[in-house]
């Protein structure tokens, strides 16, 4: 049977990424396709599902700062939303009830109310999963949609406790100590290096002393997960774990969404019911929409994160599964929910994708904010007077900042992707601004760039300075740019898409290591010609 889940899912995954689809949305009808020819889900399987949602959420916390959820607009955004979508979908199905369709009939006004709250709810996985294939996920929209996200998954856990009855263990009190721990955990992932050990470190971090802990003291073991991940976001391996764990997570949801498939039933009441639902998605779109514009986002950023938001929950099955469990719901609803959850997963996954034309053609029938008004997190980005403007910096962007300030003043605009990291330089006297150089929406922010001479691309990976030199391209950039890389390939890739110059860091190193030397010692060599 695995064989035959393995085949299944890579041709379907192939098909559909030929399609121009994201592969989850083949591996979803994969699964509806194996559990119309009679294959069932399994433990493994189910295992292996839950195994990917958890290292999922411990790597959104990896990237994800306490700070980013206790902002208004993400923690009110999340409730706000959940509320008026709750109500919502709560009036449609009451109508729906009225109008006789057999399915709702027998639920009370309360269990309407649940299946409505359970719809409320988006999906962490998808949505996570399609701003990972952009590359967009430290995009202003994308860590928005993130931010409602954990918010969404934190409503989850409280309404699961309520509803199950079962309350924490006294001892999750302890709970409250992992903070404190926060150095000694720091320590440990310095001392475990960069192989095979960062790896097992981050699953044993996620599985065992996350979801392993919650569970002991009776929490969701995903919470767990999320939690430890983000008392880890600090750290400067952060980003390097989280990528070690990248495609261990990839493989473990395949088997999530082929569950999804191969757990529903369908019926014919069930996915009638399904296509109701599926008809109320663009209002929760709209709701979206709608909350996020309120608090002075920009009509792009406002959208992007709704397309990104733009489907139903994996959570609104648990909560079917329960209130079936508890005779709330009859089974009809169950099936139109697992239809009506993949069906918004195949509507969405283009949409999402083809997020930006979305915004082009209807971006200029929808009424922008005042530029002084915009959100913090959404301003405009003025260069000013800088001659030079330095994408990434670390080391390297850093050195070439500070010997262009030596030689010729203040004439260099550094841009760096992580928050605290662009307030320390700017704590050193760095003219620095946070921003991500390869997201799209960075150079939607950027008002003016006429003063600028030269670009440095200077950001430790090779794609990132390729999409970033797409950027400028498609911006019609007129000055010279600069580039670094790794491979002498990836110089000649470079020089090819356009660049001025092109230096491999690890020669242009050991030259200024010569050069240094010389300098400092002055050594007195016989010259040998």
């Amino acid at each position: 049977m695995e064989l035959i889940l393995i085949t299944t899912a890579f041709f379907a995954g192939f098909l559909a990424l030929k399609c121009k689809l994201p592969p989850l949305v083949g591996f979803l009808l994969a699964g509806f396709a194996l559990h119309f020819f009679g294959f069932e889900s399994n433990d493994t399987i189910s295992t292996l599902a839950d195994l990917g949602v958890t290292l999922l959420l411990f790597t959104i916390g990896l990237k994800l700062e306490i700070k980013t959820l206790l902002s208004r607009e993400i923690w009110a955004g999340a409730t706000v939303h959940n509320l008026l979508s709750t109500a919502l979908f709560s009036l449609a199905f009451l109508a729906l009830k009225l109008l006789g369709v057999t399915s709702l009939a027998g639920m009370t006004t309360e269990h309407i109310v649940l299946l409505a709250f359970a719809l409320s709810f988006s999906s962490t996985v998808f949505a996570v999963k399609s701003l990972q294939e952009k590359g967009e996920m430290n995009a202003t929209y994308g860590t928005l949609a993130i931010g409602i996200l954990v918010m969404q998954d934190i409503f989850a856990v409280i309404f699961l406790t309520a509803s199950t009855g079962k309350l924490p263990h006294w001892y999750a009190i302890t709970l409250f100590a992992l903070p404190l721990l926060r150095p000694v955990f720091y320590k440990i992932l310095d001392w475990v290096g960069h192989g095979e050990m960062l790896v097992l470190f981050g699953i044993f971090f996620a599985l065992v002393a996350g979801a392993g802990l919650f569970e002991f003291v009776g929490m969701k073991p995903d919470l767990g997960a999320l939690i430890l991940g983000m008392l880890l976001a600090g750290h400067a391996k952060a980003s390097e774990l989280s990528k070690s764990l990248f495609n261990m997570k990839e493989l473990f949801l395949v088997c999530f969404f082929l569950n999804i498939g191969l757990s529903a039933s369908i019926s014919l009441s069930g996915v009638s019911l399904a296509l109701l639902i599926l008809l109320l998605l663009p209002f929760k779109g709209l709701l979206y929409f709608l909350t996020i514009n309120y608090f002075k986002f920009r009509v792009r950023t406002s959208l992007l994160a709704s397309l990104a938001l733009f489907n139903y929950s994996e959570f609104g099955l648990i909560v079917g599964g329960l209130a079936f469990k508890m005779g709330w719901m009859p089974s009809d609803i169950l099936v139109a929910l697992a239809v009506a959850v993949s069906l918004s997963f195949i509507l969405a996954a283009p949409l999402s994708k083809m997020g930006h034309q979305i915004y082009l053609h209807s971006g200029k029938w929808l009424q922008e904010h005042a530029a002084e008004k915009l959100n913090q997190r959404d301003q405009l980005i003025n260069p000013g007077h800088a001659q030079v403007l330095i994408l990434g910096m670390g080391r390297i962007g850093t050195g070439a900042y500070d010997e262009l300030h030596a030689r010729y003043g203040k004439i260099c605009l550094g841009v760096e992707v992580r928050d605290d990291a662009a307030e320390r330089h700017r704590e050193e006297g760095r003219n620095v601004i946070a921003g991500d150089a390869t997201d799209p929406d960075f150079w939607e922010r950027i008002l003016d760039t006429t003063n600028v001479k030269l670009v440095l691309l200077a950001m430790p990976h090779h794609q990132g300075n390729q999409t970033a030199l797409a950027q400028l391209k498609r911006r019609r950039y007129s000055g010279q740019i600069a580039a670094i890389a790794e491979y002498s390939d990836q110089l000649q890739v470079l020089e090819e898409s356009g660049v001025d110059a092109a230096f491999n860091i690890y020669n242009e190193a050991g030259s200024g290591f010569a050069r240094h030397v010389c300098q400092q010692l002055k050594p007195q060599f016989t010259a040998n010609k």
